[in-house]
C-alpha cells in the first residue's frame, strides 16, 4: 500500500516556537500524525509541553533561534542528532509593546526586524541548503493579517494600544521572504509557503479583555475570533503532498477579516 497523499506518516517535522500559543496546537497535531517531531523553543518551554501533554513522538529542544551568529552550528548539530527533517514550521517573532506609533523608539523598531526577519532568513537558508541535495522539503513560515492590513485603532480602548507598526511591517516582510525563498529553492524541489493568521489572541488576552475579544470577533465574516487548534489544519496541509504544487503562497486563515 502507498502512503496517502495527505499523510505525514514517516515524516520528521521541526517546529520552531513549537510551545507557544499557536505553535503548541501545531505540535500536538504533528505528534499525532508524524513519525517524529522536534519542538524547538526557549529553555524549558518545549520540555514542559512534551511532559504536560504526554507527547510520544515529540522531542523537546531548547534553542533561541534569534541568536543568528550561532545558527549554522546549532542547525548542523540538530541535523547530526536528529537527521534532516522533511519539513519546518517556523513561528518565532518579536514585537514592541505598550507604545503607539509616535512613541516607538527607532531601536525597538529595528530590534523587531533583527529578532524576527533576520533569524527566519538565516534558519531557513541554512536548512534549505542542506535539503537541496535530497531534492525535497516543505517550509511553512508565519505571517499575520497585520502584514496585509493595518489594525483598526477603534478596536483598542485605553489602556490598550493598537497592534504596533513594527510587528505588521515585519510580518509583511515574511510574506515577501516566503516568495523569494520559494523561487530560489523551487528548482531544487523545495517548497516555501506561509500561513497568515487573522485574530488569534492568546488565552490570557481572551480572559482579561472580553470586550476587546467580542469587538475583534465582530470584524470577521464568521463573527468570532480563531482558536489555536484551527491553525493546525492549514499548517499541516502545506506540509503534506496534498500541497505538492503549492509554493510561494500566503494561506490566509482569518475568518474572513481581510475579505472586507
Amino acid at each position: 500500500m502507498t502512503t496517502p497523499w495527505h499523510s505525514l506518516e514517516n515524516k520528521t517535522i521541526w517546529v520552531t516556537g513549537g510551545a507557544g500559543y499557536l505553535g503548541s496546537a501545531i505540535t500536538l497535531q504533528l505528534d499525532a500524525h508524524c513519525a517524529k517531531v522536534l519542538c524547538i523553543d526557549l529553555p524549558g518551554k518545549a520540555a514542559a509541553l512534551v511532559h504536560d501533554h504526554h507527547l510520544r513522538r515529540t522531542e523537546p529542544c531548547a534553542l533561541d533561534v534569534t541568536e543568528v551568529d550561532g545558527a549554522p552550528a546549532a542547525i548542523a548539530a540538530l541535523v547530526e542528532q536528529h537527521g534532516l527533517p522533511d519539513g519546518l514550521v517556523h513561528l518565532p517573532f518579536a514585537s514592541s509593546s505598550g507604545r503607539t506609533l509616535d512613541e516607538l523608539p527607532v531601536a525597538e523598531f529595528r530590534h523587531t526586524f533583527d529578532a524576527t526577519l533576520t533569524p527566519t532568513f538565516v534558519f531557513c537558508r541554512e536548512l534549505a541548503e542542506r535539503m537541496k541535495a535530497r531534492g525535497s522539503g516543505a517550509f511553512v513560515l508565519f505571517a499575520s493579517m497585520y502584514g496585509l492590513v493595518a489594525p483598526d485603532p477603534r478596536l483598542y480602548q485605553l489602556p490598550m494600544k493598537p497592534n504596533p507598526i513594527d510587528y505588521g511591517a515585519a510580518k509583511a516582510a515574511i510574506i515577501q521572504l516566503t516568495r523569494y525563498l520559494a523561487t530560489h529553492y523551487g528548482p531544487a524541489g523545495l517548497r516555501f509557503n506561509c500561513v497568515t493568521p487573522g485574530p488569534f489572541p492568546n488565552s490570557a488576552v481572551q480572559k482579561s479583555e472580553p470586550r476587546f475579544i467580542a469587538d475583534l470577533g465582530q470584524k470577521t465574516a464568521l463573527r468570532r475570533i480563531g482558536q489555536n487548534h484551527e491553525i493546525a489544519g492549514p499548517t499541516l496541509f502545506l506540509l503534506t503532498d496534498s500541497a505538492s504544487y503549492v509554493t510561494g503562497h500566503s494561506l490566509v486563515v482569518d475568518g474572513g477579516w481581510t475579505s472586507y
